[in-house]
């Protein structure tokens, strides 16, 4: 049995780190495990020019640790009153390395979000031709359509006949939670790719609803069904480089979360590796968990992989669940995977 694993400095492709107290609180938390990450724009208000951009990533790296490693990415947040020249300017300019799409109501801070994807047309027109890649929240917020078949239905009125419109668009779709989602990447050829979550690989819609209502599996996109977690977890240790670490680690304070309308998101920056581990290792492909979380994503985005290196090993006894963040404004949990971790960070 393996005992100890090294692998390349990771990066998080998908990375929420919000703002103020809370940036404060959890950006230690990924800057001890991963080198880089691509973070979210959907603050209030939202990222949404080279010049917010900047002022983003100054707030962010005043909260890194002294001596850390970590590179964050940043991201513009796609409306319908984008400006195209000044995005592609950013991006030219080194300030941003993609732009989000959320659908209007989609998820947390979404109702900037586009409404009709013709409206954009003419920013995703001028993406492709500066090969900048869309990275995609891929579900549609029709309320005639059921929780669990946006993704689905996204890619079906969406995502697809957008990428017949601009093949060369190169598209992230991001924490794909279903087996559809995971056969259109597959199949998509090499100007798409998609992101997959820790916590989208352990939970299930049982985690959420059954024996009662548990907050802090809550989540957008939602958990689906046993059939599509496992579709999951066989795209992540394929050595498919398609496919990639993306967190989508979200943190939301207790009060927040446990409230009559509780918010959507997991934070699993602190046990992320550690779970990984775990789940590679029962799916008999630890030698496929370094591509997955320092090396696909690198590619696609055309960066090389981090030079340095991190080192987990297995205990004999499974790990505690790490302790819940205090901020200044509140308790954060932490995301527990509801089975036995051996595995940590050194």
């Amino acid at each position: 049995m393996t005992r100890s694993l090294t692998l390349t400095r990771p990066d998080d492709w998908h990375l929420h780190l919000r703002d103020g107290a809370m940036l404060d609180a959890v950006t230690p938390d990924s800057a001890a495990d991963f080198g880089r990450a691509l973070i979210m724009p959907n603050l209030v208000p939202p990222v949404v020019t080279g010049d917010d951009a900047v002022a983003y990533r100054d707030r962010i790296m005043a909260a890194i640790p002294k001596g850390a490693d970590f590179t964050p990415l940043m991201t513009l947040y796609l409306t319908e009153t984008t400006d195209a020249a000044n995005l592609v300017a950013a991006a030219r300019a080194g300030i941003i390395m993609a732009v989000k799409l959320y659908p209007a109501g989609a998820t947390t801070n979404s109702a900037s979000g586009v409404r009709d994807i013709n409206a954009v047309m003419p920013v995703l027109e001028a993406m492709t031709e500066a090969g900048i890649p869309l990275c995609v929240h891929g579900e549609v917020t029709d309320p005639e359509i059921d929780i669990f078949d946006r993704e689905a239905v996204f890619i079906e009125r969406v995502l697809d006949p957008l990428r017949a419109k601009l093949p060369e668009l190169r598209v992230v779709m991001e924490h794909v939670t279903t087996s559809d989602g995971v056969d259109y990447v597959r199949g998509g050829g090499a100007n798409i790719a998609a992101t997959l979550t820790t916590h989208h690989l352990f939970i299930n819609r049982n985690h959420i609803l059954a024996g009662g209502i548990r907050p802090h599996y809550y989540c957008l996109p939602v958990a689906k069904r046993e059939t599509h977690r496992r579709a999951l977890v066989a795209a992540a240790t394929s050595g498919d480089a398609s496919f990639f670490l993306g967190t989508d680690s979200a943190p939301h304070l207790d009060a927040a979360k446990l409230s009559e309308c509780g918010c959507a998101g997991i934070y699993t920056a602190p046990n992320t590796l550690a779970c990984l581990a775990q789940i590679f290792e029962e799916a008999d492909a630890l030698d496929q968990l370094d591509g997955f979380v320092a090396r696909h994503g690198a590619a696609f985005y055309g960066v090389v992989p981090n030079a340095g290196t991190v080192t987990l090993v297995r205990e004999t006894a499974p790990q505690p669940v790490p302790r819940n963040r205090a901020t200044a404004e509140g308790e954060l949990t932490v995301f527990d995977p509801l089975v036995p971790i051996y595995w940590r960070v050194v």
